[in-house]
């Protein structure tokens, strides 16, 4: 079923329609919730108020995007709600990404320490950012998203999707330099 069909039954309720939605989409929405949240288990509940969301709000879809973007952008705005409201640790570092999106865990201890402290730094960081240059950085490291789509998402322009990621960059070397600078 395409996404123009899926809406129509979607709006019209159809509980066979939600089911190929949460089946299309799940693994994406997981995805960029847990490029947030850091528990997979808290990005799996958001996920799910997403689709509960998307479900009841189906009306207000307009079409003007794609319904992959719509529902990034829920799936982006959850997160950050998320975030806001626990005011703590909850940014998956760029580490962490990358080590779940490889799925090895091949080690050594020290070497696990060393790389959790550095993890914890860098969350530490990238929590930091303002959401506007988070959202970018966080779509484009973690979903390894185009800048294009990024826009798309964000509601924003190309040229200014890259110059928050390049801003988000910069914040993050500076943080980094500084924290090194005063605790090493």
């Amino acid at each position: 079923m395409d996404d123009q069909h899926l809406v129509r039954a979607l709006q019209e309720k159809d509980e066979n329609a939600f089911r190929e939605l949460v089946f299309t989409y799940q693994e994406m929405i997981v995805s960029t919730c847990l490029g947030f949240l850091k528990n997979q288990q808290e990005a799996e509940d958001v996920a799910q108020e997403v689709f509960i969301q998307v479900f009841r709000n189906i009306d207000s879809f307009r079409g003007d995007a794609r319904l992959s973007t719509w529902l990034y952008r829920i799936a982006v705005n959850r997160s950050l709600n998320v975030v806001r409201s626990k005011k703590s640790r909850l940014l998956m570092s760029l580490d962490e990404v990358f080590e779940y999106k490889k799925n090895s865990s091949l080690e050594l201890p020290l070497e696990n320490l060393e790389n959790k402290e550095r993890s914890e730094i860098l969350n530490t960081a990238v929590q930091k950012l303002p959401d506007n240059q988070r959202t970018a950085f966080v779509l484009s490291k973690h979903e390894g998203l185009a800048n294009k789509k990024i826009a798309e998402i964000m509601g924003i322009s190309l040229s200014a999707t890259e110059a928050l990621q390049n801003r988000a960059k910069k914040n993050l070397q500076k943080y980094l330099v500084d924290y090194y600078r005063n605790n090493l």
